[in-house]
């Protein structure tokens, strides 16, 4: 827990130098450079309150009243437009800070229009958190408000919010002196006018689309949120990495309980009590993840192999995407992958936060005393992980080993990443800036990057999933030999016609929601060209790549 709060905050110092605030620096330098020597720490004050609270309620909020998911955004850009009027007009300033008198304004530039110039802020800052606001989002699903969630959102705000305020300090400052303050009515005035231009900028969306011509420091701070969310979770649960010394396991302690399962499919309810005596491997999964459904066949073959030996497997299937909540698609799932061991509905994620786990799949092994014994995340290691089985199970006269049979297609070089196309986590479109809750016109523009997607034609954007209209295509360039596409058929049937290279492939009948097959190549992974052609109605969620 530690070292994600610390990486949020040194996220927070990283986004309030990067090109995502520079819509905001204006804003900033004005609101510190009028007023008293108070009124930037008032700013900042109310950025950090705005935003740590809009981000841990708001999203639920929304979601509850249906509302659109850019509605915050548009506020805030009203309020930075009123703020921005007031200082061109010092009567509307007077007139906007009056029911702000109860934080201790004393002027028209005092605290209480520093304070709702922040709030403003900390609104506007929420697009540009990037993979931060994403590990909140995590801990918010799965955790709830926990302290855990307050203090990494808390600390990402604080960690741009000292930043900022340096700048405001230094703005009010140099409004301060001698030779500027005889000129501080026009200089406020010619302030207005910036922060009402950076009021239309948003508006217009074109600070979105400078963010996302500038993506790399948000991915080295994935790499670091990854890292961090990894070390603790092993520091919670495991307290080290699971291996091998010499011939034995370690022992880790008692396995959490089974949590918050809405539903079990091909068994009655199971606690670890009632399995003491057996050796369980605990499955996280999720059905529409292709590294999950890679790792099945070693999964389902261990079970049939081992359970007559003392192996139980469980699988706890804890959903990523809205349609994987519902019982009967995962059913459905289970029986088209022929899995015939119990499966637990973690759709509240009580049993994924019980564990402390971040991740799909993730494997957990415990023995027969209902200690855990070993964990394993991702895919790979298939021999290693059959070793692990067999030593805990210590029996004689086991079968051979089987995980040699079958074959291994795990990658074995870097691959494109896993590509979201929702908002939610969203990091490598290109072209026309995004809008949300509405839907418009998107440009494929004429030269889309490696491990980048474009939008073409018409599309609703959402959180975590894009809704096809009239003409609406993708385009993906990439570095794989197999792609795959999480889709959804929204009401009845659609399609998508799937072309690599400029060459016609194939066209995918979308009947349910779940991932499909788009190209499987011959030969090794290269780097091509996707072009996706929708139907009406169609939604897309995310692409993996093998």
């Amino acid at each position: 827990m530690g070292l994600l709060i610390g990486v949020a905050f040194v996220a927070g110092i990283v986004t309030a130098i990067s090109p995502c605030v520079l819509p905001v620096l204006p804003i900033v330098f004005a609101g510190g450079a009028t007023g008293d020597r108070r009124r930037p720490y008032a700013i900042v004050a109310g950025l950090v309150w705005s935003f740590t609270l809009f981000t841990l309620v708001a999203t639920a909020l929304l979601s509850a009243l249906g509302l659109p998911d850019d509605l915050l955004r548009n506020i805030a850009i009203g309020v930075v437009l009123l703020v921005g009027l007031s200082l061109l007009w010092p009567r509307l300033g007077a007139l906007v800070e009056r029911p702000f008198q109860a934080l201790g304004r004393r002027n028209p530039g005092g605290l209480g229009g520093g304070f709702l110039l922040g709030v403003s802020l900390g609104l506007l800052f929420t697009p540009c958190a990037g993979p931060v606001i994403a590990a909140v989002a995590v801990l918010a699903a799965t955790e709830r408000f926990s302290a855990e969630g307050v203090l990494v959102t808390l600390s990402y705000a604080l960690g741009a919010g000292l930043v900022l305020l340096l700048f405001a300090v230094a703005a009010q400052r140099g409004m301060n002196l001698a030779a500027l303050r005889s000129r501080a009515p026009l200089i406020r005035r010619a302030l207005g006018g910036v922060v009402v231009a950076v009021a239309i900028v948003m508006a217009l969306g074109l600070d979105v689309k400078l963010a996302s011509h500038v993506p790399g420091y948000t991915k080295a701070l994935q790499g670091l949120e990854e890292s961090a969310a990894t070390q603790d979770r092993i520091d919670s649960l495991l307290a080290g990495e699971s291996h091998f010394q010499g011939s034995k396991l370690q022992d880790y302690g008692q396995a959490p309980d089974f949590r918050g399962i809405g539903q079990w499919l091909n068994s009655k309810p199971l606690t670890l009590a009632s399995l003491r005596g057996k050796v369980v491997l605990i499955d996280f999964w999720t059905y529409s993840c292709v590294n999950c459904i890679r790792t099945l066949p070693y999964v389902k073959r261990w079970s049939e192999t081992y359970r007559d030996a003392g192996l139980v497997v469980v699988g706890v299937h804890t959903p990523e995407f809205a349609f994987e909540h519902v019982p009967e698609n995962v059913e459905k799932a289970v029986r088209s992958f022929g899995i015939d061991y119990p499966v637990a509905l973690d759709s509240d994620y009580g049993t994924w936060t019980a564990w402390g786990n971040r991740y799909w799949p993730a494997e957990y092994y415990v023995d027969r005393q209902g200690h855990v014994r070993y964990a394993h995340f991702g895919e790979g290691d298939y021999g290693e992980t059959e070793k692990v089985i067999r030593t805990l199970l210590a029996e004689q006269d086991l079968p051979e080993p089987v995980s040699g049979s079958i074959s291994d297609r795990t990658p074995r070089e870097a691959l494109t990443p896993e590509t979201y196309l929702g908002t939610d986590r969203l990091s490598s479109l290109v072209g026309s800036p995004v809008v949300e809750g509405r839907e418009a016109t998107y440009e494929i523009p004429k030269v889309v990057p490696q491990s980048s997607v474009a939008y073409g034609g018409r599309w609703l954007v959402g959180g975590e999933r894009i809704v096809a209209g009239e003409d609406a295509r993708l385009r993906l360039s990439y570095h794989a030999r197999d792609v795959y596409l999480v889709l959804g058929k929204g009401g009845a049937d659609g399609s998508v016609r799937v072309s690599v290279d400029g060459k016609p492939v194939k066209t995918v009948t979308v009947t349910g929601d779940r991932l499909y097959t788009l190209a499987a190549l011959p030969g090794p992974a290269a780097d091509h060209t996707l072009d996706l052609s929708f139907s009406p109605g169609v939604e897309a969620y995310a692409f993996t790549f093998g």
